[in-house]
């Protein structure tokens, strides 16, 4: 929840429950029973609360699990039947805009070339653009719970496991990311381009970093993971049995086992694109969101 005066966007509660969506969905293509009910159960717990705190509008966004599903209607009708409020389903390419938008609300990216990678659980985002300008975006379908069921592991993860996650994340970069987005980055701008991360995977990292039992948007933002920071993470989480990854101080513990698989893809790209650092925003898609007419109540 937010109050949102032009470009401005000031939150005022912010909250997350992990429903896994897409926990069954990447095999059949189907949202599953218990997933859709966690889902509609959640979002109804909070559709009250934004009511009891007299919020104007609220809306509810289903991305990447639901709009490539062949039952997203099943989804749609349990949470309007449990909330009472439609449901938007919003494409890949409105997703990517919607990142970058959220982003750049905060100045301190305005008006700057950025490289913003989102990686979620069923797709990533990737936006080049400097200032309100955006020369390239695109959705790929390719995320951290689509990963971790296409890449079971042990507790803790094999070096053959860590091996096969790895050539997953090259084989997704060179084939599909970089023959569109290389050039592009060349002819960008004669300035450097910053990385930035947006969602839950960047943030975690910070708060590791920093060492947060919670969030502190501040904190986050200020933090500049470089390429080696990064790989040492990968490497002493990739090292640790899931009980021990709960234990990590800024970790949430129902993060630990899709963190697995979202860091790798940061720290590839970071290598394979020469980027030496590495940003982090926490205002990505929601606040553009909140930003962009289309209320109801």
């Amino acid at each position: 929840m937010a109050e949102v005066s032009a470009n401005r966007v000031e939150p005022l509660v912010e909250r997350s429950e992990q429903t896994r969506l897409g926990r069954g969905f990447y095999e059949t293509r189907r949202l599953q029973p218990a997933a859709i009910t966690r889902t509609a159960r959640a979002v109804a717990e909070f559709a009250a609360q934004a009511r009891e705190l007299g919020t104007a509008s609220t809306r509810i966004i289903a991305t990447s699990a639901t709009r490539d599903a062949a039952n997203p209607g099943e989804l749609i009708a349990a949470i309007q039947e449990a909330s009472g409020l439609p449901v938007e389903i919003i494409s890949g390419e409105q997703e990517a805009d919607w990142v970058f938008r959220g982003v750049i609300s905060d100045p301190i990216f305005a008006g700057q070339p950025l490289l913003i990678v989102d990686v979620g659980g069923g797709s990533t985002e990737f936006i080049l653009g400097e200032g309100d300008r955006q020369q390239f975006r695109h959705s790929f379908p390719f995320g951290t719970v689509r990963m971790l069921e296409q890449l079971p592991h042990s507790d803790p993860p094999t070096a053959a496991e860590w091996g096969r996650c790895r050539a997953l994340v090259s084989d997704f970069l060179e084939h599909q990311v970089c023959p569109v987005i290389v050039s592009e980055l060349r002819t960008f701008s004669a300035r450097a381009v910053q990385l930035v991360g947006t969602g839950g995977t960047t943030s975690i990292l910070a708060r590791i970093e920093l060492g947060l039992t919670e969030f502190q948007r501040d904190r986050i933002e200020a933090v500049r993971l470089t390429r080696e920071k990064v790989q040492r993470q990968r490497e002493r989480l990739w090292s640790l049995p899931l009980a021990d990854r709960k234990k990590i101080v800024g970790l949430p513990a129902d993060r630990a086992d899709v963190i697995l698989t979202g860091v790798p893809i940061y720290e590839a790209l970071m290598e394979r694109l020469g980027f030496s650092d590495l940003r982090i925003s926490t205002r990505g898609l929601r606040f553009a969101a909140v930003m962009t007419d289309r209320p109801h109540r």
